[in-house]
């Protein structure tokens, strides 16, 4: 057979239908041996009834699970749509050159031993990459556990996993092979129907991106699930997954969530940028759900299920035992759902229908005494009841009641009003399969707790937030940006990282964030004429280039009062920042007017080596690094994502205003936050930018002490 070489430009066509619902596959490497990888995936998509060819490959074997087999890739009689190869890493490169000369569309690579193990591996994986690319193939892994496609159409289990999911409408996409086989057997045993998996190992071709845009417009796909270790192009990731999931959701679990060794930074920003932070700025602006756990993934993943979404987050829950009643209200408060108070009405409607044991509010415990038509009637009253949005029915099995019976119940009463989610919780392990089988195939996802209800019914909510919110659209602000990068010039060409206070006052005063007034003095004999040309009280702060934090050096001097106090507060601080730090380079101080009130915040700049820069907010002076209260987003940004950041500090309230005092000016906050992504996105050269105080006040902000790193490559 001829080689089919193909330029890689070609490549730019959609080639993943090879891999995703392929016509035809070769298993490289499908042996006779029970115990081994190759047997279990030829007898997968033997017995699960690939609709489509399938062709072993050995050479020391005439058939395999009675199909006859072929010696090598380029004696099967067509060209395959995919060829799965499982064989030892030395041989990969050879048969993935004849999977090329032999027309093969993609391949998926079982195989282990190439990046992953580091050294030889990842001049291998590079061989087999060039591979791929001369002949436009397209490939998964290697080191994967492979693909899954349960459309009936396709029905095709191309992984050694024992088990495949029953048909749904949800893809999963996991960089783990060891934890897809779980995530199979868990979907199948919770009913989670699954339309496509995929386990991409190295993704050195097909990505996680890759699906994405795939799925995106797959009218079968209407959730999408994803496991990863790391984004391989975060910034691709966050311009996919901000249009798809205003369309779809976009479920993530993120493996590690702390950075153990991270890069040592020496700003406030850049230390607490080192953790999970970018990740977790990346997936809110992209309005992507994440789920610490893969069980929380798959009870926001069941929520999905639902015949409506919630209109608001107004919810009524009713149960037959008080505990569970408590543990939801509880969770529910937790996952900021509201449990409003039962119209006049429904109180009347559902009085009759309980003993007076019974709790007539909401969530409504009925008490253990309540039967199936005692939940059929109170969910009837609930979902009448304009004030609810959502209902969350609880049963606990008591000694008489069945609860197949109350999951009928609970179907029947959906009926009634079906423009509401309804999720059930059902807390009996007796009739469970039955009743959740029944309540899924009605539309009415059920869980075992009541917290993963709650859990679930906030997915449902943001989601729908998320839609309804306009798309982000990131507004120039004018600023003088010649005058900043004179400054950063002059620092590039002086080969300094660090630019002085005033320097740093000076680019944020070029970028409109308001700063305190302050003046440079160079030594003590222009102090007291620079003091009185600012006024008084003053703050005065040291000037190096090689102490960052001035208040540990005694560097910090506030509320001086007179000549006099400035010239004593001077010799003072310069003996002690002598005595505590002998080699910096002392170059003056700066005077500053004092400012008094306003909240302290803190604000910045701080850059990834993958996703790149990075805006932070939160609260600020000396306990930033002790409380961490900050949040991240990706510059640039848009005002509805600072005002995100914002809200999103557990310290809002003290902006918003505590015991009568005045709120914060959100707005001026804001604006700053929006400057600052400007700046970083104009100024690559900027590593770090810290604002600490931010003074925030009922009516605008002072920047009062900044500090800029800038990385001089």
């Amino acid at each position: 057979m001829t080689s089919t070489a193909i330029p890689t430009a070609a490549r730019a066509a959609d080639t993943l239908a090879a891999l995703l619902a392929p016509r035809s596959i070769a298993v490289i490497g499908a042996s006779r041996r029970a115990d081994h990888i190759g047997h279990e995936i030829l007898s997968n998509l033997i017995n699960y009834g690939f609709t489509g060819a399938v062709y072993p490959v050995n050479p020391g074997a005439t058939s395999v699970c009675s199909v006859h087999a072929y010696a090598r890739i380029g004696d099967v009689p067509e060209a395959c749509d995919m060829a799965i190869i499982v064989v030892p890493k030395e041989h990969v490169l050879a048969i993935a050159e004849e999977c090329g000369v032999a027309g093969v569309k993609g391949l998926v690579v079982i195989s282990a031993g190439f990046r992953e193990i580091g050294g030889d591996g990842v001049a291998r994986e590079a061989q087999l990459m060039d591979i791929v690319r001369r002949y436009g193939m397209r490939m998964i892994g290697p080191n994967c556990m492979g693909v899954v496609n349960t459309d009936p159409a396709v029905s095709m289990n191309a992984t050694f996993a024992t088990t495949m999911p029953p048909f749904g409408h949800a893809a999963f996409v996991s960089q783990s092979g060891a934890l897809g086989l779980s995530v199979l057997d868990y979907a199948r045993e919770y009913g989670i129907g699954i339309s496509q998996f995929v386990s991409v190992g190295n993704k050195p071709d097909v990505s996680g991106n890759d699906l994405l845009i795939r799925w995106e417009h797959d009218p079968v796909v209407r959730v999408i699930l994803m496991y990863v270790e790391s984004f391989g192009n975060p910034r691709r990731f966050l311009d996919i997954a901000s249009r798809i999931t205003k369309t779809k959701p976009i479920i993530v679990v993120k493996a590690g969530r702390s950075r153990a060794g991270a890069r040592a930074a020496s700003s406030h920003t850049g230390a607490l940028a080192a953790d999970d932070v970018a990740v977790e700025a990346m997936l809110a602006q992209a309005g992507v759900l994440r789920a610490g756990t893969v069980e929380e993934l798959f009870d926001m993943a069941m929520a999905f299920g639902v015949r409506a979404m919630p209109r608001s987050r107004r919810t009524a829950v009713l149960t037959n035992a008080g505990g569970p009643g408590i543990l939801a209200a509880d969770a529910m408060e937790t996952q900021g759902l509201q449990l409003v108070d039962l119209s006049p009405a429904t109180v009347e409607a559902l009085r009759p229908l309980f003993p007076a044991e019974a709790s007539i509010r909401n969530p409504l415990d009925m008490i253990a005494s309540a039967n199936a038509a005692g939940y059929k009637a109170a969910l009837t009253a609930f979902l009448a009841d304009p004030a609810i949005d959502a209902v969350v029915p609880i049963f606990v099995p008591p000694f008489g009641v069945r609860q197949e019976d109350v999951a009928e119940a609970i179907v029947s009463a959906a009926m009634t009003e079906p423009s509401k989610p309804m999720l059930a919780v059902l807390m009996g392990r007796k009739g469970l399969p039955q009743g959740r089988a029944e309540l899924h195939e009605a539309g009415i996802p059920a869980y075992i707790f009541p917290e993963s209800a709650a859990r679930a019914l906030n997915a449902l909510n943001r989601q729908r937030e998320w839609t309804e919110r306009p798309a982000a659209v990131v507004v120039r602000r004018e600023v003088d940006q010649a005058a900043a990068a004179k400054i950063f010039e002059t620092a590039r060409r002086e080969r300094r990282e660090q630019l002085t206070l005033p320097e740093s006052l000076a680019v944020l005063g070029a970028y409109g964030v308001p700063c305190a007034a302050a003046a440079h003095a160079a030594d003590a004999d222009a102090l007291l004429a620079t003091g009185d040309a600012v006024g008084y009280p003053l703050a005065m702060k040291l000037s190096s280039p090689d102490i960052t934090h001035k208040s540990d050096v005694g560097g910090v001097r506030l509320g001086i009062a007179s000549r006099d106090a400035l010239r004593a507060a001077f010799d003072a601080m310069m003996d002690e920042v002598r005595r505590k730090a002998p080699d910096a380079r002392l170059e003056g101080v700066l005077l500053q007017r004092m400012v008094s009130g306003g909240r302290e915040t803190i604000a910045g700049i701080a850059r990834d080596p993958s996703f790149g820069a990075l805006v932070m907010f939160g609260l600020g002076g000396i306990f930033v690094e002790a409380l961490q209260d900050v949040v991240f987003r990706i510059a640039p940004i848009d005002d509805s994502q600072a005002r995100d950041m914002v809200h999103g500090v557990r310290g809002i309230s003290v902006l918003r205003g505590l015991r009568g005092a005045a709120p914060s000016d959100e707005g001026a906050i804001t604006d700053t936050l929006c400057r600052l992504g400007q700046l970083a996105v104009d100024f690559p050269q900027i590593a770090e930018l810290d604002i600490n105080p931010l003074l925030a006040f009922e009516h605008g902000v002072i920047a009062v002490d900044a500090r800029v790193r800038l990385t001089l490559t």
